[in-house]
This record gives structure tokens, C-alpha cells and sequence, in this order.
């Protein structure tokens, strides 16, 4: 007998019915990003309502330092080109090159924190709190909101790098620096919505 013949009862093995986890990952991180966005969105919008509400306190106009903020958009939309270039030597099979533009898109992530966590202790210290007014609470839950995406995919970033470290460009890896990859740039699409949203509208 053909040393390919199946049992009776038993079900041929084919392949092409074996679970793709690649796309079982892009898919679920897409529905992901999507959830984000909702939650974005209804924070763009509780901004929208609540923005001009000032109760007596101190204003966006009065306060917003606009170059601080486009040093920081510098700062984050910089680091989406350098994880471009970690993508590019990663296509190269370069590990090296792809650690070392990752680092340099982590240091642009903490440069982006840092100044965040100045401008916020700056408006603190000028009356601006999330208990001072609507306007106030709606501000700092925006963009906290956002600095907290932010410092979450700096420590995905250096779990990552660790991951690269001792195993490679392996397929797993790839696969997470791609889902990395989306994520970074949905944070700079969404600080391009704050920096015009909050903060141009905020001195007109």
C-alpha cells in the first residue's frame, strides 16, 4: 500500500488550514488601535465641550509656551523617522543597526516625556491644575492620557531591544517591531490632533 494512505476516520493533514499567527496578530492589534481611538476620540470631544470653561482660572492663551510644544512635536515626530530607519536595517537583516536606531528613537521618546512632565509642573505652578477648572481637568487627561501611551511604548521599546538582543530577527521579533511600528506612528498622528487642538486653538 502507498505509504501516503490515510486511516479511515482520519482527516488528511493540509497546511494551508494551519493558524497564521501573523495574521491573528495584526488583526487583533488593529482592533486595538481601533479601541484607542475611541478613546481619543471622546477625549477630543469632552476637550471640545469643556476647553473654553476656565472658571476664573488661567487660560490656554495665557499660558501655552507654543515654541516649548513644537520643540516637543520635533522631538516625537523626529523619532517616528528613526524608528523608520530601524525598520529599513531591519529589512537589511542588520541587528545592530536596527538596536541602534531604536535606542535613538527612545532617547527622542524620554527627550518628549521630559519636556511633557516640565510643561505640566510649569502650568502647576501657574495655577493651571486638573481641580481648577473644567478646562483644566479636560487638558490634563488629554495629554497625560497620550504621555502614558507614550512611556508604555518606551518600555515595550526596551523589552523589545532585549528580545532582539538574544534571539535575533526572528520571525516572533519582527512581527512585535511591526506592531511597535504602528503603534509609534498612531501616537504621532494623535499628538499632531493635540498640538493643533489644544494647543494652536488654545492662544487664538
Amino acid at each position: 500500500m502507498s505509504n501516503i494512505s490515510i486511516q479511515a476516520g482520519q482527516r488528511e493533514y493540509h497546511p494551508a488550514h494551519e493558524p497564521h499567527p501573523e495574521n491573528g496578530t495584526s488583526l487583533g492589534f488593529w482592533l486595538y488601535l481601533m479601541s484607542d481611538c475611541l478613546i481619543f476620540a471622546a477625549l477630543f470631544a469632552t476637550f471640545g465641550v469643556l476647553g473654553r470653561s476656565y472658571a476664573g482660572g488661567p487660560t490656554g492663551a495665557e499660558l501655552f509656551d507654543l515654541k516649548l510644544v513644537a520643540l516637543n512635536t520635533a522631538f516625537l515626530l523626529i523619532s517616528s523617522i528613526t524608528f523608520g530607519f530601524a525598520l529599513i536595517q531591519k529589512q537589511k537583516g542588520n541587528l545592530k543597526g536596527t538596536l541602534t536606531w531604536l535606542a535613538i528613537t527612545g532617547l527622542f521618546g524620554l527627550a518628549f516625556l521630559a519636556v511633557e512632565l516640565y510643561e505640566f509642573a510649569h502650568l502647576m505652578h501657574e495655577g493651571l491644575t486638573p481641580q481648577s477648572s473644567a478646562f483644566g481637568s479636560a487638558f490634563f487627561t488629554l495629554v497625560g492620557t497620550h504621555g502614558l501611551h507614550v512611556t508604555f511604548g518606551l518600555i515595550w521599546l526596551i523589552v523589545l531591544m532585549i528580545q532582539l538582543g538574544k534571539h535575533g530577527l526572528t520571525r516572533e521579533n519582527n512581527r512585535r517591531l511591526m506592531c511597535l511600528s504602528m503603534f509609534w506612528h498612531f501616537l504621532d498622528v494623535v499628538w499632531i490632533g493635540v498640538f493643533t487642538f489644544v494647543y494652536l486653538m488654545g492662544v487664538l
